[in-house]
């Protein structure tokens, strides 16, 4: 895995093949890496260890690389006005950036249903921002993760240990299917994520999982925001049952 995730993430093997040296006989192993084929070009995905604070969500994004950790961070921005407002930093692209409108209409509504007395959002300035700046960012798979740090952020609540996800935002709040499943998973499972939330429509791709992703993840399959909320923040109760796939097989169960 060290020489895999920590020198080369391509898909394919062409680069692998290059940092290799040929014609050499003798036994790899992970302290001999950095001798071989120096330095790791990639360190850890994760922006904190353990429990993240309130308002930081682990999302997950496809690149030309493959599968990678993005973070949704969120904070609040002191001011001494009593107007709510929120700024957006990352280089987000239209699609992105429309999305985060989606998240955060969203996440007004449930932390209303859950305070209906909360001004959070009428008198809180709100910092919104996705890490390594200067990496463009687009598409619309990070909706679940933006909603999820907004209510986090507005409830105090941290995120479950080790958890990621991943999906499409309806202004309903449904979860809709995203791409790039596979390569996802496995950059969860190389960041160490356990329990991982995946739109239901993407159950398929889910299943064509490789049996060393599926034997380390409990996926959470998911239909609206409402059950992310329950399984990532332990706050409402679904009107359905969501299925889950543990490394044991599929049930269904109610969202923790």
């Amino acid at each position: 895995p060290s020489l895999l995730w920590d020198v080369n993430r391509e898909t394919g093997c062409d680069k692998l093949m290059r940092e290799v040296p040929e014609n050499v006989d003798c036994i790899i192993t992970p302290k001999r890496l950095v001798d071989l084929v120096g330095k790791p070009a990639f360190t850890s995905e994760r922006l904190f260890e353990g429990a993240s604070p309130p308002g930081v969500v682990m999302g997950l994004a496809w690149t030309a690389m493959g599968g990678t950790v993005l973070y949704t961070e969120t904070v609040v921005v002191p001011s001494n006005e009593s107007k709510g407002g929120i700024e957006i930093t990352g280089q987000l692209g239209e699609v992105m950036s429309e999305s985060t409108k989606i998240a955060l209409t969203v996440a007004k509504r449930v932390v209303h249903s859950i305070q209906p007395d909360s001004k959070f959002f009428d008198t809180t300035k709100i910092h919104l921002h996705f890490p390594e700046g200067a990496t463009p960012k687009d598409g619309p798979s990070a909706g679940v993760t933006i909603a999820t740090a907004l209510c986090s952020l507005a409830l105090q609540r941290s995120v479950k240990d080790n958890l990621a996800m991943t999906g499409e935002l309806s202004l309903s709040g449904l979860v809709l299917p995203i791409g790039g499943v596979k390569e996802k998973a496995i950059a969860a499972v190389r960041a160490g994520v356990t329990t991982l939330c995946l739109p239901l429509q993407n159950k398929h791709d889910a299943a064509e999982l490789p049996e060393y992703l599926k034997s380390n993840l409990t996926i959470y399959f998911v239909r609206d925001f409402e059950e992310i909320a329950r399984i990532a923040l332990g706050i409402g109760s679904p009107a359905v049952e969501t299925e889950v796939a543990r490394p044991s097989g599929i049930d269904h169960a109610p969202a923790r």
